[in-house]
């Protein structure tokens, strides 16, 4: 009888040893930003490529947003992130990387870097997040994407600013599936990073 036993008490072992190591879990969906090429180039045709280099600094992001989680903000002011999603990395880089494509894809500048020390930068931009959630009313179904930035650039040499930009967008998701949420996310962040983009080529076009 104990021979019988030994062997079935090693098998209950070695499962339910296994089931603890075990992850049953799906990995969590990543979504990915990427720049929209501007619609009309009328005006961007006409920018003549400045000898200037910039630089995007690392983004500094509120807290609770500083995450590669995707975030919701409640009629009650409760934020939340969305289950199973994620960005394709921590909002900072995620969003420095989106600001590097939104300045090349609008002319006037000759070399761009997510990092100052690539090349000696006469000019660098500085962004700082104070909104990025998908925002939720009362009696709402879908969300509306909150994006707000506050950017400044400047002059490398001093530190002295030269302009500064704050975009406030709200974008509204067509419903509530996270594939319309995200495309709220990137038309918002698109139009967010635009309006900084074309406001720094201004801005460095004419010193």
């Amino acid at each position: 009888m104990k021979r019988m036993a030994l062997p079935l008490l090693m098998a209950l072992l070695t499962a339910c040893a296994g089931s603890l190591f075990k992850n049953k879990l799906a990995p969590p969906t990543m979504y990915l930003l990427s720049a929209t090429p501007p619609s009309s180039t009328a005006d961007t045709a006409k920018t003549q490529v400045a000898p200037i280099d910039l630089a995007v600094l690392k983004l500094r992001v509120r807290a609770g947003l500083d995450t590669d989680r995707i975030a919701a903000l409640y009629p009650d002011r409760r934020m939340d992130y969305f289950a199973g999603v994620r960005w394709s990395g921590p909002l900072d880089e995620v969003l420095q990387d989106l600001a590097v494509q939104q300045l090349h894809l609008n002319p006037g500048l000759r070399n761009v870097s997510a990092d100052a020390s690539v090349f000696a930068s006469v000019y660098w931009l500085e962004i700082e997040v104070a909104d990025f959630q998908a925002e939720y009313t009362a009696g709402g179904s879908a969300p509306t994407v909150h994006v707000h930035l506050l950017a400044r650039v400047g002059n490398a040499g001093d530190r002295h600013v030269l302009g500064s930009f704050e975009p406030d967008i709200h974008e509204a998701a067509a419903d509530n599936r996270m594939t319309a949420i995200v495309d709220a996310y990137n038309r918002a962040a698109d139009k967010a990073l635009g309006e900084i983009a074309s406001g720094t080529v201004q801005t460095l076009s004419v010193r």
